[in-house]
């Protein structure tokens, strides 16, 4: 028997936990078509280490978008993510895959099962961070939503009633208006913004051989988004919040993102994405 037909199946506890008839549904099927070692992992340090010790077997996750970052980060951090493909099996609510099914993965436990038996490794590019993160899909640094804010005093039971029949008159206040970040932001060595210049909203999005970036200034300034692409985006400020993929992480004060071309492997349909 090939290795191609050797598997390890390391299954998410949370999949396990929401989803159980899936979870079985994709393991018959994985073992009536390979030889499949089936892992149990508690949490995800048993997670990470099942995979690093997998040997000759290609590894195949079931479970959500959060299961697959965490098997992607562990194979990036022990430098074997470009090795051989990696399998995945879906499983979780419509948004808990959202990602795997932006990858083209098919989100149905035998349509998945079935494509990491007879599906085609296909190399994708992702993005990498000098913290030894990755992202896969998007990478969204917004500016938070000012909080409303709002103090109670004291007042007689008449105050009450005043302030009461101003509420229902008055239409209701709008919504709070994003603030701006102060960043600076630069792809391949290029200032698009400095600290002066303050922006809305920063995207990343690994695209075909390039990193596709989108700097979007606040609505009042009437500024069109700045777009372009690059192979490095560096982003500084005084402390921000960014979201990769479905992770948040931060505050940080600085972050450059590398595009690594063909960085990693995913296993499809022969045909391409589903419908």
């Amino acid at each position: 028997m090939s290795a191609h037909d050797q598997l390890l199946v390391v299954i998410d506890p949370v999949a396990r936990r929401i989803d159980g008839e899936s979870v079985r549904i994709a393991k018959d099927v994985l073992c009536a078509g390979a030889a499949a070692k089936i892992c149990l992992p508690d949490g995800p340090e048993e997670f990470s280490r099942a995979l690093t010790r997998r040997g000759g077997r290609r590894p195949v996750v079931v479970g959500d978008d959060h299961a697959l970052l965490r098997a992607v980060a562990a194979l990036y951090r022990g430098r074997e993510l470009g090795d051989e493909p990696l399998s995945l099996v879906p499983v979780g609510s419509v948004a808990s895959v959202e990602l795997a099914r932006s990858l083209g993965v098919p989100t149905g436990a035998v349509a998945a099962a079935r494509t990491v038996l007879d599906g085609v490794a296909r190399p994708l590019d992702l993005l990498a961070d000098d913290s030894d993160g990755v992202v896969l899909g998007d990478l969204c640094i917004p500016a938070e939503a000012a909080a409303a804010a709002s103090v109670l005093h004291p007042a007689s039971v008449w105050d009450t009633c005043r302030s009461l029949v101003r509420t229902l008159v008055r239409p209701a206040p709008p919504a709070p208006a994003p603030r701006a970040h102060r960043l600076r932001v630069e792809a391949d060595g290029v200032l698009l913004s400095d600290l002066d210049d303050p922006v809305e909203d920063v995207r990343v999005r690994a695209g075909d051989g390039a990193a596709e970036v989108t700097v979007t200034h606040p609505r009042h300034t009437g500024a069109e988004p700045l777009r372009t692409l690059a192979k490095v985006v560096t982003v500084s400020g005084p402390g921000f919040r960014y979201r990769a993929d479905t992770l948040d992480v931060g505050p940080v004060r600085h972050r450059t993102w590398t595009l690594r071309p063909k960085g990693w492997a995913l296993t499809l349909p022969p045909a391409g994405p589903p419908e």
